[in-house]
């Protein structure tokens, strides 16, 4: 079984080495795309002086959010045919020793994406301070809201897909903004595409190195952009029962 991870980054060069290292070691033989969108070359060089196995970067010249990241680190794996396909960030937010588990029930369940949730009851927040916290669980409420699909965590990028999923997420998606809203658009053009979406606990544990890519237009654009999804979905909605 042959998997490929995309990463996007951004000033990450304090902590992406360490995160390849170990993605190497509990899943031999892994593709790594790293996505980066720094203003400078130095996360870039970092990595390719590590001189890693089966370790790819795509350097982007602008910032063009964390979506567009992976969408275009998910086109460029699915030309390596990998069989599993996953999305997660440079920071150590997102553990790499849960990736085994991870795949497990992907396949066990017979999944098409399993999200690693913040919001079940076995999970553990690390150093995430108040502000953080509240915003997050805010911002999901808001969400299930709006999109009520059954899910606890709409938000986390730390995701499993199937082949098939992700070939249909890079077709649909990106066209409701290039950051985070593009994790809403994921859920939405998978979940009434009739493709099997689960969860599963996790470990998120909040940054201690590099530089957070979210910042106030981010967060006003994702806002924004639930507004739009929830369009699309009430149109996938309508288009699903007419089938």
């Amino acid at each position: 079984m042959s998997i490929g991870i995309v990463i996007p980054s951004y000033n990450e060069k304090e902590s992406i080495v360490s995160l390849l290292k170990e993605l190497h070691a509990v899943a031999p033989g892994v593709e790594l795309v790293v996505v980066d969108d720094s203003p400078n070359q130095d996360t870039v060089a970092s990595i390719k002086a590590a001189n890693l196995p089966s370790t790819h970067i795509i350097h982007r010249t602008a910032k063009g959010g964390r979506g567009s990241a992976v969408l275009e680190g998910l086109a460029y794996l699915l030309q390596k045919n990998c069989d599993l396909y996953l999305e997660m960030d440079a920071d150590f937010s997102h553990p790499p020793s849960e990736l085994p588990g991870i795949l497990a029930k992907l396949q066990n369940e017979n999944l098409d994406m399993l999200i690693a949730s913040r919001y079940l009851p076995e999970r553990k927040i690390i150093n995430w301070p108040l502000s953080r916290r509240l915003f997050s669980k805010a911002s999901n409420i808001l969400a299930r809201f709006v999109l009520n699909i059954p899910i606890a965590d709409y938000t986390n990028g730390y995701r499993c897909y199937s082949k098939k999923a992700a070939a249909h997420v890079v077709k649909t998606c990106g066209k409701y903004g290039k950051g985070f809203i593009s994790l809403s658009e994921i859920l939405v053009n998978l979940y009434f595409a009739n493709f099997k979406i689960g969860e599963t606990p996790t470990q998120f544990v909040n940054r201690v190195r590099g530089e957070s890519s979210v910042n106030h237009q981010e967060i006003k654009n994702a806002l924004i952009g639930l507004f739009k999804i929830y369009k699309l979905k009430r149109k996938l909605e309508i288009s699903s029962h007419y089938e």
